[in-house]
């Protein structure tokens, strides 16, 4: 049992029968009355979002949690499927764990994240940014450059994503998996 005050942006908790990862945190003080912690919680077996208030002098269950090092290999109606680098086992997670599956490489190294105890994968994690080739865009024109105006992108997994008027087809973008957002041109 751990206190209010070792929360922090990613921890895992047991809450409600449920693990629920910590997404946001922010610890209050008023001036009148006692701390609390306002908390936004995401739950690690059905993707759903709650927010939560824990009063200060509140008991938690933290939940302990590995990362493995695993590659995507494909997707079916089953699930994404990833394999093991170390041991080569392979397991499935369901798309509703997966935060941008749009953006997801066959080959590409992922971390999934496993409850210590059951051995259980609970998600997903991609790193925080990838390098996808364009394959279809309208063509740019020169001098385009001189507003922030964007089009629409169709990268090699199959993700559509906005991108600045001077990206053509051929091009490599890298791309922030949280937002699904172009970041900058990428040399391949």
């Amino acid at each position: 049992m751990a206190n209010t005050s070792e929360i922090r942006n990613g921890l895992c908790i047991e809450y409600s029968n449920d693990v629920y990862q910590v997404v946001e945190f922010l610890h209050v003080k008023p001036g009148k009355g006692p701390a609390f912690v306002r908390t936004k919680l995401k739950s690690m077996t059905s993707g759903k979002v709650v927010d939560n208030t824990f009063p200060s002098s509140h008991k938690i269950d933290i939940v302990r949690v590995e990362r493995r090092k695993f590659q995507f290999l494909y997707n079916d109606d089953m699930g994404y499927h990833f394999m093991n680098n170390e041991t080569y086992e392979q397991t499935t997670i369901d798309k509703k764990f997966i935060e941008q599956p749009g953006l997801l490489k066959e080959g590409s190294g992922v971390d999934v994240l496993f409850h210590a105890e059951k051995d259980v994968p609970l998600t997903m994690e991609m790193p925080q940014h990838i390098i996808l080739q364009v394959t279809y865009t309208e063509p740019g024109l020169k001098g385009d450059t001189a507003t922030n105006a964007q089009k629409p992108a169709t990268v090699e997994t199959g993700a559509e994503i906005r991108v600045p008027l001077f990206i053509n087809e051929g091009d490599f973008i890298k791309i922030d998996t949280r937002t699904a957002q172009y970041l900058e041109r990428a040399k391949q």
